[in-house]
């Protein structure tokens, strides 16, 4: 589908920095935020992860909330005019993710908008879809920002995988990464907000798709994992962005360290590519942050933004893909002005 909004400023709170400027170079260079936690593995090792070293020991739904606020503000702080006449979404993981820190999705909002101090002129939405939330709220700002009902909307993401009962879960399913199971991944925590306009931004959004997977990770039925889901959106973003796989420059995905995504990932691209091209790099959160959750999409979208602007992005369309346990998957297309 097409998608005529604007990215015009970001903010970020991850495990390699407390602002998104600083968060990008690490990124950029390929920098971690690795480092033993406080939760034991199968064979009594301390567990790697990616925490965000916040100057206060937040627990809980408290620590989301100091997260997410940060990253409006210093989006905010680009853009000062946008204080007071900007929607607010709320991306968050999904509702049935055991430990997930905040199980009152309205009053973690009304926390970031006390903290942050914003005051939203419509009702502010939460989208509790994961990974791919971001792409769900794209398409919410697009349409907000299409009727005139806001001249900004600002998409916050914010989520931790950081949580005991989290971390226990996905352990004994052999999920994360441990000396034992190198098709893991890394449990992380991150805050990020873009900020959308419909003109005004050094970067454009161009086309959207989304679909379900039936051969999610967590499949129990014997049906062939062809990358159908993500084929679809990928199809769906380039059409709406009158655009070819060809055209693309770069990917940017939430390629957490597990096998089954990037398999979906090349599935996509065989599925989709018709044309030669140059090779296209990939780059990934996960070898930065580890899992991120429903950060992940704002995330990506702040660093492409900031790679747009500091001339380091290939010129051309650049695509970001997310996906999510349960099948969802999507795609968008994002352009430099």
């Amino acid at each position: 589908m097409t998608a005529d909004l604007d990215i015009v400023a970001a903010g970020m709170v991850t495990a390699v920095g407390l602002d998104a400027p600083s968060s990008c170079a690490a990124m950029r260079a390929r920098l971690d935020g690795f480092q033993e936690t406080r939760f034991l593995g199968a064979a009594g090792e301390w567990l790697i992860g990616a925490p965000v070293p916040l100057p206060r020991n937040w627990m809980g739904a408290k620590r989301l909330a100091h997260m997410a606020a940060a990253a409006i503000v210093e989006a905010f702080e680009l853009i000062p005019e946008a204080r007071g006449r900007t929607a607010l979404i709320l991306c968050l993981a999904e509702e049935n993710r055991p430990g997930r820190l905040a199980p009152d999705s309205r009053q973690l909002l009304t926390q970031i908008e006390q903290i942050a101090e914003i005051a939203s002129p419509i009702a502010s939405r939460v989208i509790t879809h994961g990974r791919p939330s971001g792409h769900v709220a794209l398409e919410a700002a697009r349409r907000l920002l299409a009727s005139n009902a806001t001249p900004f909307v600002i998409i916050v993401g914010v989520d931790s995988y950081l949580t005991s009962q989290t971390v226990n879960h996905y352990l004994a399913r052999g999920r994360l990464l441990t000396p034992a199971n190198s098709n893991g991944f890394i449990p992380g925590e991150a805050a990020a907000a873009i900020l959308c306009a419909l003109t005004g931004g050094a970067m454009r959004l161009t086309g959207i798709g989304m679909a379900r997977e039936k051969a999610h990770i967590y499949n129990e039925m014997d049906i062939p994992f062809r990358g159908d889901a993500m084929t679809t959106a990928y199809k769906e973003a380039f059409a709406g962005s009158g655009r070819l796989h060809s055209d693309i420059t770069l990917k940017m995905g939430d390629l957490v360290g597990e096998t089954y995504w990037f398999q979906q990932c090349a599935l996509a691209m065989l599925r989709t590519q018709r044309e030669r091209s140059p090779v296209q790099p990939i780059w990934t959160l996960g070898g930065s942050l580890g899992n991120i959750g429903a950060a992940a999409v704002p995330a990506m979208l702040g660093w492409a933004l900031s790679a747009v602007q500091h001339g380091y992005a290939p010129s051309g369309p650049i695509l970001i893909e997310a996906s999510s346990d349960d099948g969802a998957c999507a795609a968008a297309v994002v352009e430099a002005r």
